[in-house]
């Protein structure tokens, strides 16, 4: 494979087929080398997750991070992978105008899709309490001017809605189905608490639906199988590899602090080799041998 020719990314056309046929299963990942190791472990979509972006930052999701950092993230991502990115962009960035400019980005950022979110500015992670939702129509506008400003008909604007746990499940539907009315390509329903509350989702709301199977949340694990035997066209793992590098970060530092020396824990550690091989580091070398060929 040569990294620059044939590395490029398949794009909102490849999304749109994956989610209406064999659903769209799709890694959480937060730069660019976690986004090759998941594409090298076979998946063929991620996740960027502003819980993700801001993390690697050192700050909690409560809508700190910027438009800019977040799409220069997702450039980062989308190119050195094949992988459709699907990019958490929570309420926006502001309002109606703010919407448009921040679809105009993602999509020149190679982007396939983008969700926004009901909640109010500070945003709270889906799955805490003490979150607030905004108005009906406010969202619906700003879903509005999100499918006006698209200049790639295929690039997809995903809705959610936290309504379950503020306003209840029937009322969750409601937005949704709005929602859709108002523009929206798909539906991410936040916090759903049973598989029962799934199922019954996906036949009130006819749409392609977006699962979240985040950990230490209000929703029940079901299998990537199980949810697309649901309805669900879309599933996201947002911080699963996150969570598990900060806990082996931690282990080593808290071991090297104590030992003074990496030697005891050798076997922790990813090779030269094998960190060269993930990130294709002998490809570069023989296109640029190819290149220097060129008069």
């Amino acid at each position: 494979m040569s990294i620059l020719r044939d590395n490029i990314n398949q794009g909102p056309k490849e999304f749109r087929r994956m989610m209406k046929e064999e659903g769209c299963f799709a890694a959480g990942v937060f730069n660019g080398i976690s986004a090759i190791i998941a594409e090298h472990s076979g998946f063929k979509a991620s996740y960027l997750s502003g819980s993700g972006v801001a993390a690697s930052m050192g700050y909690p999701d409560i809508s700190l991070t910027t438009l800019s950092e977040v799409v220069e993230e997702a450039r980062r991502i989308v190119r050195v992978t094949r992988m459709p990115l699907i990019v958490d962009c929570d309420t926006g960035f502001g309002e109606t105008i703010n919407v448009s400019r921040t679809v105009r980005m993602m999509e020149e950022a190679g982007v396939s899709a983008i969700h926004l979110e009901d909640q109010i500015l500070p945003k709270r992670c889906g799955h805490l309490d003490g979150k607030e939702l905004i108005p009906v129509e406010d969202m619906n506008k700003k879903l509005r001017s999100a499918s006006l400003s698209k200049k790639i008909r295929e690039f997809t604007i995903i809705a959610r809605t936290d309504a379950r746990s503020v306003e209840g499940f029937d009322s969750s539907v409601e937005r949704a189905r709005e929602y859709l009315k108002a523009g929206a390509d798909a539906i991410f329903i936040e916090a759903l608490e049973s598989e029962s509350e799934f199922k019954e989702f996906a036949k009130k709301v006819k749409a392609p639906l977006l699962a979240n199977m985040t950990e230490f949340g209000k929703s029940p694990f079901l299998s990537f199988n199980e949810l697309k035997s649901l309805g669900y066209a879309i599933v996201i793992y947002p911080l699963t590899a996150f969570r598990a590098m900060m806990k082996n970060i931690q282990g080593i530092y808290n071991d090297l602090y104590r030992e003074g020396t990496q030697k005891n824990f050798m076997d922790r550690l990813m090779t030269r080799k094998e960190f060269y091989d993930i990130i294709g580091y002998d490809d570069y070398g023989k296109e640029d041998s190819e290149l220097s060929k060129i008069r």
